[in-house]
């Protein structure tokens, strides 16, 4: 996908037309991340999301006893963003950092809030976004509750095959609330399975 095609897929709303989308796509610019590479750190206040054209990367927070537990990955047309820190502009909780290495398009808080306030129809295509990502944290879960781990990794594997491709084994075995054990375990059982 070319950059153009990737804001035009996570940007594409019915009242957002050709000029206000060429408005938004030019607050954008392109940056990269080392695989590995902090996109933001706990206690830092975020002031920009990125819109993902490669790679992969997730968001992680550290528990009481000092094991990071991923709480979501980020692939090719994901926007990459910590709603609180970004809107409540408070400190961030969670980290987000490169799994692998990683290009983006970013735009600055600031850039944001000027679109939002003139640019006809981003108000609602934010609305509309916001609306879908609550869903996919609700579906996701009820499904972390309702699903056994096994159906867990296999919803994984065909919804973000990317993630079960190129993430460590402990990222996704935390992202899916089971142990190294336990995902090694299903895993095998699946491959028997095919």
């Amino acid at each position: 996908m070319n950059p153009s095609s990737i804001l035009k897929s996570i940007y594409q709303h019915p009242q957002l037309n050709s000029g206000a989308c060429e408005d938004i796509f030019a607050a954008h610019h392109r940056v990269h991340f080392e695989k590995g590479e902090a996109i933001l750190s706990e206690g830092q206040q975020s002031n920009a999301y990125y819109c993902m054209e490669s790679g992969l990367a997730r968001a992680f927070a550290v528990n009481s006893s000092g094991k990071d537990i991923t709480t979501s990955f980020f692939s090719p047309g994901n926007v990459i963003i910590e709603v609180a820190s970004l809107f409540l502009r408070v400190p961030t909780k969670e980290n987000i950092a490169a799994v692998t290495p990683c290009v983006c398009w970013k735009i600055d808080f600031k850039d944001f809030e000027a679109l939002f306030k003139s640019v006809p129809g981003f108000a609602e295509w934010g609305r509309t976004w916001m609306s879908n990502s609550l869903l996919e944290n609700k579906l996701r879960s009820l499904h972390m509750i309702t699903d056994s781990a096994k159906d867990r990794y296999l919803r994984l594997q065909r919804e973000q095959p990317l993630i079960i491709q190129q993430a460590p084994l402990k990222q996704i075995a935390t992202y899916l609330g089971v142990t190294d054990t336990s995902l090694s375990r299903i895993r095998n059982e699946v491959t028997k399975e095919v």
